[in-house]
């Protein structure tokens, strides 16, 4: 059996990698968000932002679970099949979204009134090509991530990267587009970098379905039935943007929206773990040895994402300060427990991945849907008297219902076991020095500053004065440093 330390390290290999594209992302978004929020209103960037989590969560309808078959279907399939496995994918998924934007094209006005409250059909033609874009540029994406093309997924998601902020700056910034601006500064730099996928791999890009390609119906019997929970996942991202733009104003919805671009450190690790964690998870061939790997990278996962959630608690306000436009310092109520729900969005990957790998993708469903129903009721409640605060407090709410739920539905599918003693240590250490920080410490000025400041750093000593890591987790960590220095 492959130890541990080595699955480990393809995981960490593997998620800087995605990550790389992202970082840079952040980085210029970070960057550039004071230049943002000073061009845009928070009504435009709540109207942008809210456009874009509907562009996802569509997406993930349009690809009706192909990109997931795909994934697991690859490792089992053998090498000389793989191409026509790619073409079917690509093909089936290049027809469904053509089709869909086609027809979106021609209802662009009513589509706007139905998702946005207001006509505007040239706003809901460029989300409609942004929707085009992304779908067809994710499955292309998964292609290099299953054949581990490092390199060129790199250097297609920096070049995106790169092209969307300078063409989002010189529309919003320089050419004052507003709303449209930022959707097609994003999107029409996906149409390019796709483009050029599609050449780079052309020999896996097919325009023909059924004939010699790869069985459809069986990807199909795979993939769709985790559309419904995907969806349903994904629409905690959009339920609650969209509540706050009908029942309060779109100035909220654009400071929830800000909130979410600044819980950026924890979005960067959940996103890497999801296009790293998939592939991995369902290679390992044995499933004691899969068990035990889930359940450390549970572990670790929990003590890495709850570190940069404490800090964003204790130094959230400061964070908005430096980079955002005055008028959205509000952003900061929300931001604490945005980042924390992002943060369980990552767990609720790991109980996906052990259905997965059961062959059973139904039961993520009913969770999510209870997901979806907790935070539609906890939204009602809670937005009236707390704000935004009142929104991000009912996604961490829902997120827990669904962990909770999934866990219950694949505990006897696959045996993973966790390390509950250890996980529990973890949240009461981290949740400890946040609350107490947040409760205890002053809260403007530097006279709240260093002492939060303070507190975040003392997060790491408390886990080595409690003993926390095992001594053969240090020594691999000493290795990997070591090696990785040469």
């Amino acid at each position: 059996m492959r130890p541990v330390r080595s699955l480990f390290e393809r995981l960490l290999a593997g998620g800087a990698a995605y990550q790389a594209a992202s970082v840079l992302s952040a980085a210029l978004a970070l960057v550039t968000l004071p230049l943002y929020t000073r061009a845009l209103s928070r009504a435009d960037f709540g109207v942008a932002e809210t456009l874009l989590t509907f562009i996802i969560l569509a997406s993930i309808l349009l690809r009706l679970g192909l990109g997931e078959a795909f994934v697991r279907f690859y490792v089992q399939t053998p090498q000389e099949e793989r191409d026509r496995l790619a073409r079917t994918t690509t093909t089936t998924v290049l027809l469904v979204t053509t089709a869909t934007a086609l027809l979106a094209v021609a209802l662009a006005g009513p589509l706007s009134s139905l998702l946005l409250g207001f006509e505007d059909a040239g706003l809901m033609r460029i989300a409609v090509l942004g929707l085009w874009a992304f779908t067809n540029l994710e499955i292309a994406y998964a292609l290099l991530r299953v054949d581990e093309r490092r390199r060129l997924y790199v250097t297609a998601s920096l070049c995106n990267v790169v092209l969307s902020v300078v063409l989002t700056v010189t529309l919003v910034v320089a050419l004052d587009q507003g709303a449209r601006g930022y959707l097609a500064g994003n999107y029409v730099a996906s149409v390019a970098v796709l483009l050029g996928l599609w050449w780079a791999l052309r020999g896996r890009i097919g325009l023909r379905v059924g004939g010699h390609g790869f069985p459809l119906g069986a990807l199909l019997r795979f993939g769709v039935p985790t559309v419904p929970a995907d969806a349903t996942v994904f629409a905690l991202n959009v339920v609650d943007r969209a509540y706050l733009l009908r029942a309060q104003s779109a100035a909220a919805a654009g400071l929830f929206a800000l909130s979410v671009k600044l819980a950026t450190a924890v979005i960067l690790a959940v996103r890497g773990f999801q296009l790293a964690w998939p592939p991995l998870a369902y290679s390992i061939g044995d499933d004691r040895e899969a068990g035990r790997f889930y359940a450390a990278v549970t572990t670790w996962y929990v003590v890495v994402t709850g570190f940069v959630v404490a800090g964003l608690t204790l130094l959230g306000r400061w964070v908005v300060r430096l980079l955002a436009a005055p008028q959205y310092f509000e952003a900061h109520e929300a931001l604490p427990w945005v980042a924390l729900g992002w943060a369980m969005y990552g767990l609720f990957l790991v109980l996906v991945t052990i259905g997965g790998r059961a062959g059973v993708t139904t039961r993520t469903f009913p969770a999510a849907l209870a997901g979806v129903v907790v935070n539609v009721v906890a939204l009602v409640a809670l937005v009236e008297p707390l704000g935004i605060a009142g929104a991000g407090i009912a996604l961490v709410i829902s997120y827990g219902v669904m962990l909770v739920v999934l866990h219950l539905l694949t505990r006897r599918l696959f045996a993973v076991p966790f390390e509950w003693a250890r996980l529990a240590h973890a949240v009461v250490l981290l949740a400890g020095v946040s609350v107490a920080g947040e409760l205890l410490l002053p809260a403007s000025g530097v006279a709240g500053f260093v002492p939060r400041a303070l507190a975040c750093a003392a997060i790491a000593p408390l886990f080595a004065a409690t003993r926390f890591a095992r001594p053969a987790e240090l020594a691999a960590l000493r290795d990997l440093l070591r090696r990785r220095r040469r």
